[in-house]
C-alpha cells in the first residue's frame, strides 16, 4: 500500500508540471519531487517512469519563470544523483543543452546554481564510474565555454562553486573533456578561485576540479604550474582550513605531481612538503591524511630531494604514526605506499630512508604496541621487502626478522599471524643472511606451529609461503623443518586445507624438501 501510494502521489506531481499549468502550480510540484527523491532510489524511479524527467526538462525553456526554472533544475539535479538510468533519461529527452541554455550571461544566479549543479551529477554516473556518454553531450552543446565563464570574478559564489564541480565531472577520466576544458580557459580559471578570500566551497570544488583534470594528463598538469596553482593548493593545506578543502587541495597535488617531476620540485620549494606531513597529526580527518600521504608517496617516487625533504619534516614518524594508530585500511594503505616510495633504491637517499623507515616499523612490532598497531606495521614490512633487497637488510639490521618471529605466537590475532608471517616470507626471498636469521630467532617452529588445523586458512597460506621461500636454497632450514617435524605438518596441511593456494604452497615446500634428500642421495 505505501509502495502504490508514492507511485500514485508522483504521478498527481508530475501531472502538475504540465504545460499551461500556473507556474506556481509547477514550482510546488517540482520541489515536492525534489524532496521525495532525495535519498530514495525506489522514487527515482517512479519519476522516471511517470514521464516525470522528460516534463521537468520541458520547464527548462528559455524565458520561463526563474523560480520554475530553478526548481526544474533542482529536481533534475537530485534525481540525476549517481543515477546513471536517470542521467541517461534526462540526456536523452533534450536535458543537457536545456541545462546548458540556462548557464546563459544574464541570467539567475539561483538558476545557474541549480543548472550547474544538475550538469555536475548528470556526468558523475554511478559509485563504479563516470558518464563518458553525458560528458560528451555537455561538451558538444557548448557547456565547458558556459561553464568556465561562470567562474569569472563578480560571480555568485555559489555559481562559482557548482560551476567549478560540475568542471571537475566533466573531466574524470575523459581527455577530450581534460583538453576541452584546458583550451577554454577553464585551468587557470580554476586556479584563480583559489586565491584567498573565497569560500570554503569555492575552494573545494575548484581543487577537486584540478585533481580530475591532472588525471593522466600531462598537459594539464603543467597549466596547473605554469598558472601559480602549486603554491595556492599548497596554501590551501594551511591550519584553520576546512577538512574538505584539506582532502581535495592534497588529492590535487597528488595528481598534479605524478610522473611529474617539475610540479614535485614545485611543490617542495613552496614549502608543501611540510603542510602534507602536518595533515598526517593525531586527530586529523581521514580523508585528508589518505590523500596527504598519496600525495607523499607521489612526491618521493624517484625524486631523492623530496625523500630527504620528507624525512627531514618528520615525514617517517608521522607515516608510521598513522599506522600506529591503526586507522582505515585506505589511510594505513596510501602511508604504506609513501614509506615505500621513501625506501625506493633508485633514490640517492634511498639506503638512509630505508633505515629511517625500517627502524620506526619495527619500533612499532614491540610487545608494548597494540595489535592494530602490530597488525598494520607487519603489513608495511610485507609490501616494503617485496622487491628490496636494501629495505630487506635494513629490516634485518633493525631486528625487524627476530621482532616478527615473536609475533607469531599463541595468542596473537589472525590477522597478526598472517601478516607477520606474509612479512617473513618477503624478507627470506632470495636473501640467505635473512633466512640464517629466521632460523637462528626459532622462526621455523613457529610457522611450522600456524600450519595446525585450528589456524584460519589465511595463516596457513602465508606460514606455508614462509616455508617455501626458507627451503628453497638453503640447507641448514630444510634440517630445521624436517628436525620440527614439517614433514609432517606440510602433509597434513595438504590433507585437511580447503584452500587450493595453502594446498599449492605445503607442496612446494615439500618438494624443496624431497629435492635436497634426492640431491644428496645422488651425490653420495
Amino acid at each position: 500500500m505505501a509502495r502504490a501510494g508514492a507511485r500514485a502521489r508522483v504521478a498527481a506531481l508530475v501531472r502538475r508540471l504540465a504545460p499551461g499549468g500556473s507556474a506556481a502550480a509547477q514550482v510546488d510540484a517540482a520541489h515536492a519531487l525534489h524532496c521525495l527523491c532525495f535519498d530514495e532510489r525506489r522514487v527515482r524511479e517512479y519519476v522516471r517512469a511517470c514521464g516525470g524527467i522528460a516534463a521537468l526538462v520541458g520547464l527548462l525553456a528559455p524565458g520561463g519563470p526563474p523560480a520554475v526554472l530553478e526548481q526544474a533544475a533542482a529536481a533534475l539535479a537530485c534525481l540525476c544523483h549517481m543515477d546513471t538510468q536517470n542521467q541517461d533519461s534526462m540526456r536523452e529527452c533534450g536535458g543537457v543543452a536545456a541545462l546548458v541554455a540556462l548557464l546563459a550571461p544574464g541570467g539567475s544566479a539561483d538558476v545557474q546554481t541549480q543548472a550547474a549543479a544538475a550538469l555536475a551529477n548528470l556526468c558523475m554516473g554511478s559509485a563504479e564510474s563516470q558518464n563518458a556518454d553525458s560528458q560528451d553531450a555537455v561538451r558538444e552543446c557548448g557547456g565547458v565555454a558556459a561553464l568556465v565563464a561562470l567562474l569569472a570574478p563578480g560571480a555568485a559564489p555559489a555559481v562559482r562553486a557548482r560551476a567549478a564541480a560540475a568542471l571537475g565531472n566533466l573531466g574524470i577520466m575523459n581527455a577530450g573533456c581534460q583538453d576541452s576544458v584546458r583550451a577554454a580557459g577553464g585551468v587557470a580559471a580554476l586556479v584563480a578561485l583559489l586565491a584567498p578570500g573565497g569560500t570554503d566551497a569555492v575552494h573545494e570544488h575548484a581543487a577537486a576540479a584540478l585533481g580530475n583534470l591532472c588525471f593522466e594528463s600531462i598537459e594539464n598538469k603543467d597549466c596547473v604550474r605554469e598558472a601559480g596553482g602549486v603554491p595556492a593548493l599548497v596554501g590551501l593545506l594551511a591550519p584553520g582550513r576546512s577538512d574538505a578543502v584539506r582532502e581535495h587541495a592534497a588529492g590535487a597535488l597528488c595528481e598534479a605531481c605524478t610522473d611529474n617531476p617539475r610540479n614535485q620540485d614545485r611543490v617542495r620549494a613552496c614549502g608543501g612538503v611540510a603542510a602534507l606531513v602536518h595533515l598526517l597529526a593525531p586527530g586529523g580527518a581521514a580523508a585528508a591524511q589518505e590523500r596527504a600521504a598519496a600525495a607523499l608517496a607521489t612526491l618521493c617516487t624517484d625524486n631523492a630531494r623530496n625523500g630527504k625533504s620528507v624525512r627531514e619534516c618528520g615525514g617517517v614518524a608521522a607515516l608510521v604514526g598513522l599506522l600506529a594508530r591503526g586507522g582505515p585500511d585506505d589511510v594505513c594503505g596510501m602511508a604504506s605506499s609513501a614509506l615505500q616510495s621513501l625506501c625506493c633504491e633508485d633514490s640517492e637517499q634511498g639506503e638512509g630512508g630505508a633505515r629511517d623507515v625500517a627502524a620506526a616499523l619495527v619500533g612499532l612490532l614491540a610487545p608494548s604496541g597494540s595489535a592494530a598497531a602490530h597488525e598494520q606495521a607487519a603489513q608495511a614490512l610485507l609490501e616494503l621487502c617485496i622487491d628490496s633487497a636494501q629495505t630487506k637488510d635494513a629490516v634485518r639490521e633493525c631486528g625487524g626478522v627476530a621482532a616478527l618471529v615473536a609475533l607469531l605466537a599463541p595468542g596473537r590475532s589472525a590477522a597478526v599471524l598472517e601478516r607477520a608471517a606474509g612479512a617473513l616470507c618477503n624478507l627470506c626471498a632470495g636473501s640467505a643472511l635473512n633466512n640464517d636469521c629466521v632460523r637462528e630467532c626459532g622462526g621455523i617452529a613457529a610457522l611450522l606451529a600456524l600450519l595446525a588445523p585450528a589456524y584460519p586458512v589465511a595463516v596457513h597460506e602465508s606460514a606455508a609461503a614462509a616455508l617455501t621461500n626458507l627451503t628453497r636454497e638453503c640447507q641448514p632450514s630444510r634440517d630445521a623443518v624436517r628436525a620440527c617435524g614439517g614433514v609432517a605438518a606440510l602433509e597434513g596441511l595438504l590433507a585437511c586445507t580447503s584452500s587450493a593456494t595453502a594446498r599449492e604452497r605445503a607442496a612446494a615446500a615439500l618438494y624443496n624438501l624431497e629435492r635436497s634428500l634426492r640431491v644428496a642421495s645422488e651425490m653420495g
